[in-house]
Order: structure tokens, then C-alpha cells, then sequence
């Protein structure tokens, strides 16, 4: 089969289209064909040579995919060949056929188009897991979400929103704000002209936000402090503002608050397994019902991987960028 290769750590001229051997499913795995992938940050950051895939796994970048099952491990139930699904991976994404854990697996949801669903894994397990599981996000709560017009961002107004929260994005210009507000943002933030949180604490009465997603790491940790409520929960998933910040622990306990970081693809197979199993009960319904839907802002054809990377690194996208498989 063809895939994206990663020869040498550097920019998107990185990425090359090459033959690799097929991969074989393993106990508990199923064979995908893939119709479609999706970019994400930490594929550029593995083109990068910054973020390594795990020992044992794949090195193809691709955190998702959707396509159709050709081929059954042992000890798979549940699935059957020509299944049309979608799934969250360690990687091999970027590839015509991967291989992947049965408990890794999701049906397209009814409504959506197969090679659209590789928008959703990756974004949907991320926010459940976060959001909701970890900082377990109520009705009548508020969210803060750092980088709303992304990807996670996008997935995050809509699941928020659906649970009966207040949402807060800060984005980088007013057209991605509005995208924002479409898609049901309350509180839209220019993060180039504004200070999210003076703009918040206006919004909120001075309350601040109960929860905070985080992308940006050790440049916003000290704001991010600042504009939690009290009780807040700030959940850091991403370090695009490096990695070591100043903590006020006095601030985080005069607000019992807390801080807590994750990554989703290093889980073990059992977490990621009960996540996905999570977003299938939780998610899915919202999905199909139509009250959440994936923003796709463009798809290329997988050997333009380059070029896809180009535009997330640009930030001129909204959403997700797909890559089709040929």
C-alpha cells in the first residue's frame, strides 16, 4: 500500500507519498480501508519531529480515520467485514489501509457521509473526555474555549451548547468569531485586540468561567487563573505557548480550583476504548439527531498532505482539514 512517510523530521516538504508494507490486524484489531483522514496538530508536531508516536506503534501520522473493515483479527466481535466506520488511532492515518482496535472503532453516524465522519473521532473524544469526564462540564455552567474556531474548538461549542452551558471562544479575527457564533458561542473573544479575561469576568458578572480548555499551555496559565470561577476546572491539552509557566498556587486556592493537563493518544487501549465506548452512548445521538455536526473547512487528496499541513499551520482553516485517501 501507499502512505505518508516521515523520512526526516522537518516542514511540510517533510511529507512523502511512498510505498509501505501492508499492516497486518492483530488480537482484538480489525483491518481498515481508508477513505478519508483528518490533520491535527499533533500530526504537525510529529512532522516536526516534537511528538513521537509511542513505542510499538505505528510511525505513519493520522490520528482518525473513516473507511470500511476488510479483514477481522482474532478475538474481534461485534464488527464485520464491509462495516462502513470510523475510528480514533495511535496513528497510520495517513495511509490507504491501517490497522486498528476494535475499541477504537465508531459507526458513521446516520446522516453523515463516510469520508466527512474522519472529522469527528479525534475532536469528539477529545472534548468528551475533557470536558465532560474529566472536568465534567453541567448545564448552566460556563466554558471557555482557547482557539474556538479550531477543530476541538468547533466540537466543543456544540457539545457545550447542547448541554445546556455558556460558551466563551477567543478566536483570532472577527470572521472566525462569527463561525464561533454560528455554531452557538455566547461570549466571542479577539484574542489579537482584546484580554479574555477582562472580557470574560464582563460576560460573566466577574464570575468568571467554570471551565477553561486550554491550548496554549505555559502563556495563558496565569490568565487562565484569572479567569476561573470559583471551583473552576482548567483543562490544558495543548502547549503552543511552551511548556513551563509560573503557577499563583494562592490564586487557585483562594478559588478551590484546579488544574489538570491530558493527552488522549498515549492512553492505554482500555481508557481509550472506555472514551470511545462514551462518545458513542453520549455523542452519537447529538450527531444524528443533527444538533452536533462536523465542520469541515476543506479536504485533499492524501498525497497533498503538505499542503494540508501548510493550512493548519497557517491557521486560515475553520474546523477540520480531511485528506482523501486514493
Amino acid at each position: 500500500m501507499h502512505a505518508i512517510t516521515i523520512p526526516e523530521a522537518g516542514g511540510p516538504e517533510a511529507l512523502v507519498w511512498a510505498e509501505v508494507p501492508d499492516p497486518v490486524p492483530g488480537e482484538g484489531e480489525v483491518l481498515v480501508e481508508v477513505v478519508a483522514s483528518a490533520v491535527n496538530r499533533a500530526d504537525v508536531l510529529q512532522r516536526q519531529g516534537f511528538y513521537n508516536p509511542p513505542p510499538g506503534t505505528s510511525p505513519l501520522p493520522g490520528l482518525e480515520c473513516a473507511g470500511r473493515i476488510t479483514a477481522l483479527g482474532p478475538g474481534v466481535s461485534g464488527w464485520s467485514v464491509g462495516d462502513e466506520v470510523c475510528a480514533l488511532l495511535v496513528g497510520g492515518g495517513y495511509a490507504q489501509r491501517v490497522a486498528v482496535p476494535a475499541g477504537q472503532l465508531l459507526p458513521v453516524p446516520k446522516g453523515v457521509d463516510l469520508a466527512t465522519a474522519a472529522a469527528l473521532p479525534e475532536v469528539a473524544c477529545t472534548v468528551w473526555s475533557n470536558v465532560f469526564m474529566i472536568a465534567h462540564l453541567r448545564p448552566g455552567e460556563t466554558l471557555l474555549v482557547h482557539g474556538g474556531a479550531s477543530g476541538i474548538g468547533t466540537m466543543a461549542i456544540q457539545l457545550a451548547k447542547a448541554v445546556g452551558a455558556k460558551v466563551a471562544v477567543t478566536a483570532g479575527s472577527p470572521e472566525k468569531l462569527a463561525r464561533c457564533a454560528e455554531l452557538g458561542a455566547d461570549v466571542l473573544i479577539d484574542y489579537r485586540t482584546q484580554d479574555f479575561v477582562e472580557e470574560l469576568h464582563k460576560a460573566t458578572g466577574g464570575a468568571g468561567a467554570d471551565v477553561i480548555l486550554d491550548i496554549m499551555g505555559a502563556k495563558y496559565l496565569d490568565r487562565n487563573i484569572q479567569a476561573l470561577a470559583v471551583n473552576g476546572r482548567l483543562v490544558v491539552i495543548g502547549l503552543q505557548g511552551g511548556v513551563k509557566g509560573e503557577l499563583n498556587l494562592g490564586a487557585l486556592l483562594a478559588k478551590r480550583a484546579a488544574v489538570m493537563a491530558t493527552t488522549l493518544r498515549a492512553r492505554p487501549l482500555q481508557e481509550k476504548a472506555a472514551i470511545v465506548a462514551a462518545v458513542r452512548e453520549h455523542v452519537w445521538p447529538l450527531v444524528e439527531g443533527g444538533t452536533v455536526r462536523p465542520v469541515v473547512d476543506r479536504t485533499l487528496p492524501m498525497r497533498e498532505a503538505a499542503e494540508a499541513h501548510r493550512v493548519l499551520e497557517s491557521g486560515a482553516h475553520v474546523g477540520k482539514v480531511l485528506l482523501l485517501a486514493p
